[in-house]
């Protein structure tokens, strides 16, 4: 749909409208509205970005110059002046609320001449709605500011006359012409610099959760960068030109122009919903744009994700052609001397350290080629990387990738030895993601290109994750990052065949998106691709129960209590033998490490290795071999006895302190915390009551609170209001009752960053804050009334509790699933003292904006809750407190324990 550009802009109208007008800035104002509005509707009626954008830049200078008209009588009789569109807007494009860089170009200097004329007619335009960004220069001011700085070159470059002596843009142009200024190799050298440290800026990656559509790479800043290098090289701005010289495809300048033209789409998004110039894609905007645009929801992937798998696939596709053409630009603006070509192979050789091809049909005659080359590179790591040109000729071959070239025996083996080399196969699956090879190769890799979750906690498109989670296991097996992980960095030397290992990690999440279960649908996906490799029946069946499984010892881990004998009885039997074991522990590390940055902790590490120790006891010992606990409890004694005899505390005073508690609690802590524990509280006096200890514990990085004080009614709820005053998160909780009425609750917490407080005065500070607590308790927050951060507000959770028989049936188990929000835990306190429920202990975890809340409850005579009206009023309180209104009833109402 072409606009018709009378319907934005009426010229003739204009003209005679303001002849008789009393009040021309109103009629400019109200002009320059209608237009917009225009313009707004066609948007909205998907008219093609390109001309919503040079119609903007129409209609800005239509108004322009009339102001500048209207205020001629204040420029100077003798004055050689013009007034001269620069940046974007000189190029002829502006999208709705982007600034409008103006230069007022003089003869010679003089600025207090004209400086009457110019702040009239700057107070002009932005009195009448246009954000004007402006410079008054002569001639030689522009040249002295174009030598010193590289971006006032390139402002200038894409000058454009709106008004005034002609001759004088065209002398400007002449005396700050790049080729006289910025010799080729130092302009193409500072602007490829530029483009890099943009890129930092951004992580160097384009798949953000918000992206930048203007300055993030893949975005509109780096095919600019692309024009303002054709444009001093070849004295041209077109891009077009770059296919007659050889430097593009036709097919990939197309490809250039729908990647901008549909950023371009996104950003007139952006600034007509934000009513601003708004460049960063927001989740305030994300799913608005995406209706906006057109797409609808379906039953595997909701609007804003296909809306947001397109935004990616295009920035990652422009990316490619960003890369492409910058080395091409390299070679012909930097390159020097005869190059260095080194022969590989009959299809290959290196040229400069590149790869690439030793004739045109290399890929046609040998389409196995297409594999062969990233093999190539693993084993050649003085190889830097691939010629353009073979990059070119790879994409031009991919549709030989078909069904017949998969069951091809000579390209399954080749892609097995790319999985099974010593080096380099994390580069080589990321340059296969990146050239569309893997996504041919595994189609069902293809399906999940680009594919976002539309959270918090995933930070990454799904196949960005999943090369992630095979670097992270890749990295356990390079010696010299041992000292991160040096549990998981052992146990990878003794894995057998390790590229099993690798291919679950490739494909456990590949399922995602399809509207069921990711982890069912990956088994499948990942059967078949191993059958089809000749992978034997026993080595598919470990990767097909990899997939399937991968989640199953983090949930254990995070929302078991795995100090429970039966629940690492029953993990035990679910895992099997030491060798799934091995590879599962490994691959949930990745995973978790994997989804976000942010995710990833010492406390979720020291779960995940308890649990992978006890395990390992459970499956030496045999798994029809009972659980000797009275041996486990004595061994753990006996050495916190050995650390506090050491530190002159007599057995007798610690063994008659031991006596008031029972045997669950010597089973949830390790021999150090025991003695930590003891130490403490039995040398403590009555008049130290309550006692409040902390620490900072390395080895979880995190800060540990020890309560000792009598049993009492609220006393979870006080603890929890304290923790909240000050600001302190609780990852743990454990809570017991020794036999002489005293509660002994440890906590572990974090600081509101997710970070431990490990300063020992700080430490100091809020052990005295926490006892001030049991003394005189204050309330903790109202979760419904704290303010949500702007990125959570988008994402509403709906509050839900469920209950669940624990695996010993010796306690409810309650899961909370909510908005994570300050004040959380404490409301979540309240309603179980007000129900009159006991908490044995908690597990707090966070998934973006997602709290997932674990507790283990029993009745006040220390039994399972099994009264359905008692958990109908404790669901009933906590969504009331959590959500503020009345749950629809879903069945855990009448959910029992038993």
């Amino acid at each position: 749909m072409s606009i018709n550009k009378d319907h934005v802009f009426d010229p003739r109208q204009f003209e005679h409208a303001l002849a008789g007008c009393d009040d021309p800035l109103a009629l400019f104002r109200a002009y320059l509205r209608a237009g917009r509005d225009a313009l707004k509707q066609q948007h909205l009626k998907h008219t093609s970005a390109q001309d919503i954008v040079t119609t903007q830049a129409w209609l800005v200078d239509q108004l322009l110059v009339r102001a500048w008209s209207l205020h001629g009588s204040l420029i100077p009789p003798d004055g050689k002046i013009a007034l001269v569109a620069v940046g974007g807007y000189g190029r002829g494009e502006l999208h709705p609320a982007s600034d409008i860089d103006l230069l007022v170009l003089l003869d010679k200097t003089g600025h207090d001449r004209i400086s009457a004329f110019v702040e009239a007619f700057v107070r002009f335009l932005w009195d009448m709605g246009l954000d004007v960004g402006h410079s008054v220069r002569s001639l030689k001011d522009c040249a002295q500011l174009a030598k010193k700085d590289i971006t006032v070159t390139t402002n200038l470059m894409e000058a454009r006359l709106l008004d005034g002596d002609p001759k004088l843009l065209q002398r400007m142009q002449a005396i700050t012409a790049p080729s006289k200024l910025w010799p080729s190799r130092k302009f193409f050298a500072a602007k490829w610099q530029e483009q890099i440290e943009r890129h930092h800026r951004f992580d160097d990656t384009a798949y953000k959760l918000e992206p930048n559509v203007k300055e993030g790479p893949g975005g509109l800043r780096d095919i600019q960068m692309i024009a303002w290098v054709t444009q001093r090289q070849f004295a041209t701005s077109s891009l077009h030109d770059l296919v007659a010289r050889r430097f593009l495809r036709e097919e990939e300048y197309r490809t250039l122009l729908r990647g901008r033209n549909f950023l371009w789409q996104v950003r007139n998004g952006l600034h007509y919903l934000s009513g601003r110039r708004e460049d960063r894609l927001l989740f305030d905007h994300q799913r608005a744009l995406a209706q906006q645009l057109g797409y609808e929801g379906n039953r595997g992937n909701l609007a804003v994700e296909q809306f947001m798998k397109r935004y990616y696939r295009t920035v990652k596709e422009l990316s490619l052609l960003n890369e492409i053409l910058l080395q091409h630009f390299q070679e012909a603006i930097l390159a020097r001397g005869k190059p260095k070509i080194r022969p590989i192979n009959r299809r290959f050789r290196s040229h400069n350290n590149f790869i690439e091809v030793t004739h045109e049909r290399v890929f046609e005659r040998a389409p196995y080629a297409l594999l062969e080359m990233f093999l190539i590179l693993q084993q050649h790591p003085d190889l830097k990387g691939v010629r353009a040109h073979t990059i070119r000729l790879l994409r031009s071959n991919l549709q030989r990738i078909d069904r017949a070239f998969r069951k091809d025996l000579g390209c399954r083996s080749l892609f097995m030895e790319i999985m099974r080399q010593p080096q380099g196969i994390t580069h080589a699956l990321r340059r296969m993601n990146a050239y569309g090879v893997l996504g041919a190769y595994i189609p069902a890799f293809g399906k999940i290109v680009g594919q976002m979750q539309h959270d918090l906690f995933h930070v990454y498109t799904v196949d960005e994750h999943l090369l992630f989670v095979v670097r992270n296991v890749r990295r356990l097996t390079v010696p010299q990052y041992h000292h991160e992980f040096p549990l998981a960095s052992a146990i990878i030397q003794h894995v057998v065949k390790p590229e099993r290992l690798y291919l679950a990690a490739l494909f456990h999440d590949i399922g995602k998106g399809r509207g069921a279960d990711h982890s069912a649908v990956g088994e499948r996906i990942v059967q078949a691709f191993c059958k089809l490799h000749g992978l034997s029946d026993y080595d598919t069946h470990l990767v097909c129960w990899l997939v399937r499984h991968h989640l199953l010892m983090s949930w254990t881990a995070q929302r078991q209590d795995i100090h429970d004998p039966d629940v690492l009885l029953e993990f035990a039997r679910n895992v099997g033998n030491q060798e799934r074991l091995d590879n599962l522990y490994l691959l949930t590390m990745a995973d978790i490490r994997g989804t976000s940055p942010k995710v990833w902790n010492a406390w979720k590490g020291r779960l995940l290795s308890d649990l992978y120790a006890a395990t390992t006891r459970v499956l030496d010992r045999g798994l029809a071999t009972p659980l000797d606990l009275e041996s486990q409890i004595t061994d753990l004694r006996n050495e916190a006895l050995a650390m506090l005899k050491a530190k002159g505390f007599s057995r007798a005073l610690i063994e008659n302190y031991w006596q008031q508690l029972d045997t669950g609690y010597f089973l949830r802590y390790d021999s150090e915390s025991l003695a930590w524990h003891a130490g403490t509280i039995a040398s403590a006096s009555a008049a130290e009551f309550p006692i409040v200890a902390t620490r900072y514990n390395p080895e979880i990085d995190g800060s540990e609170f020890l309560i000792y004080t009598p049993d009492r009614e609220y006393l979870f709820a006080i603890q929890t209001g304290g923790f909240d005053c000050v600001n302190l998160s609780i990852v743990d909780a454990r809570i017991h009752t020794t036999r002489n009425g005293f509660a002994l609750n440890t906590f572990v917490v974090l600081d509101a960053a997710g970070e431990a407080v490990s300063d020992p005065k700080t430490l100091a500070e809020l052990q005295d804050a926490m006892r001030a607590q049991l003394l005189n308790p204050r309330a903790g927050r109202d979760a419904r009334s704290t303010h949500l951060p702007r990125q959570l507000r988008h994402f509403p959770i709906e509050t839900r509790v469920r209950f669940s028989p624990s695996v010993n049936k010796q306690q409810t188990i309650m899961e909370v699933v909510a908005q994570d929000r300050p004040g959380l835990l404490y409301q979540v306190a309240l309603a179980l003292q007000h129900n009159r429920i006991n908490l044995v202990t908690a597990k707090v975890s966070t998934y973006g904006e997602r709290a997932e809340d674990i507790f283990f409850i029993t009745d006040l005579e220390r039994r399972p809750v099994s009264d359905p009206e008692q958990l109908a009023s404790l669901e009933r309180e906590i969504y009331e407190r959590l959500q503020g209104a009345q749950p629809v009833p879903t069945g855990a109402l009448a959910e029992q324990a038993s």
